[in-house]
């Protein structure tokens, strides 16, 4: 079908310009009409704009932190302005070209009429599945200001708790390579040099030094195969990754590890909760919000209970019996679901239910981190501590025998 470039002036007396298809100039110009737009010039598309109409573009993911800022500022912007003038001046203050390609994007498919969820599934994988359904549900409670308010909140939460675990994460990690690195070059360059000197001395030497200057034999002539056999290792596990089956086995012992499992549930729980109690608020109802999110967790074990969950309350039963049946979500939130379900008010019981989830995964996070870096100091001085000793020992027992 062709392609037709417009310009026209809306109802407000503003000036908007895109691109439709309609089979013929008249069809167009009624297309216009519909849309309450009084028609400036109309012209055939070229090639690239045609394709462009039939084809959406694809752009990458946006990253969460460009998500969250592009909607915390659409969200203040559409309380003072219609949603295309809004969405313009995003457009026009994006700094990045990718971003200021989706926005683009987005305006223009508003202009053309489509609601802004429509125009934003047309970018592909810009905009999260979870992110599209929860607008789409707000423009149809008509409540999209308070709708992006909520998901701008939930994103910037999310940004706030990724960015404080990877700033107390920097520190720990340079600590933990700086100290491999010197073990490293102890075991590889100075032990060596060392037991030259012992070797003409025809002594037995401690089990301990004897120890150490294996293991730095094995570092010397064969540590390019150690390299090579973790590399290989940690390809095929990468690999195994990309089955679902394995995929599905690891993701299970993940959640039953005493520190790693405890973090996945509490996290999952708390933006499960976070995304229901948003959905709930929008006018969603609870099944598809269970559906759409199942579709988003990572975690293979989890997104099957999820799912399980999404099948018990297609057929009657009740969210925190699906719960509790699933036997993977923290207590609390099942008990606080039960509530909310009792007493008729589930959307703030399950946004209190993901506060508490969040400050507890916050807080436990907090502790477990700080004992880390202490962890690491202990653990490599412990480790030169021996390289240290497995040298003076030889030395002392030297001193020994020739002061007897």
């Amino acid at each position: 079908m062709p392609a037709f470039d417009y310009s026209a002036v809306d109802v407000a007396g503003r000036t908007v310009a895109g691109v439709l298809s309609a089979p013929d100039e008249a069809a167009a110009r009624k297309t216009l009409e519909r849309r309450r737009l009084m028609p400036l010039s109309l012209s055939r598309a070229s090639g690239a704009a045609a394709t462009a109409e039939k084809t959406p573009r694809r752009s990458r993911k946006l990253s969460s932190r460009t998500l969250a800022l592009t909607t915390r500022q659409l969200a203040t912007l559409i309380t003072v302005a219609p949603v295309d003038e809004a969405l313009r001046t995003l457009m026009l203050q994006a700094e990045r070209p990718d971003v200021r390609r989706v926005l683009s994007g987005v305006h223009a498919g508003v202009v053309e009429g489509q609601r802004l969820s429509e125009a934003m599934a047309r970018q592909g994988a810009a905009f999260p599945p979870l992110f599209r359904a929860t607008v789409a549900a707000g423009e149809a409670s008509g409540a999209l200001g308070p709708i992006l308010e909520r998901l701008a909140e939930g994103l910037e939460r999310d940004q706030q708790v990724r960015g404080k675990v990877i700033t107390a994460l920097v520190y720990p990690a340079v600590l933990a390579l700086v100290a491999l690195g010197v073990v490293t070059a102890l075991m590889v360059f100075v032990v060596p040099k060392v037991v030259d000197q012992f070797d003409s001395m025809n002594q037995t030497l401690p089990l301990l030094t004897r120890a150490v200057i294996g293991v730095s034999d094995l570092m010397r002539h064969w540590g390019w195969l150690i390299a090579l056999v973790l590399a290989g290792g940690i390809g095929g596990f990468v690999a195994g990754m990309r089955n679902s089956g394995f995929r599905l086995a690891v993701d299970r012992r993940m959640l039953r590890l005493p520190v790693v499992g405890r973090l996945t549930r509490d996290l999952h729980g708390a933006r499960m909760a976070r995304t229901l109690s948003t959905m709930i608020a929008a006018g969603l109802p609870v099944l598809e919000g269970l559906t759409i999110t199942a579709r988003t967790v990572s975690n293979r074990a989890l997104r099957a209970s999820t799912e399980t969950m999404a099948d018990a309350v297609r057929e009657g039963g009740g969210l925190s019996a699906a719960m509790r049946r699933a036997d993977v979500f923290p207590p609390i939130l099942v008990h606080m679901t039960a509530s909310g379900e009792a007493s008729g008010r589930l959307e703030p019981m399950m946004e209190r239910a993901a506060d508490y989830l969040e400050r507890e995964f916050s807080a436990f996070t907090a502790v477990m981190l700080s004992f880390l870096e202490p962890a690491i100091i202990v653990v490599m001085g412990g480790v030169v501590a021996l390289i240290v000793l497995s040298i003076l020992l030889p030395i002392l027992q030297i001193n020994t025998l020739a002061m007897g």
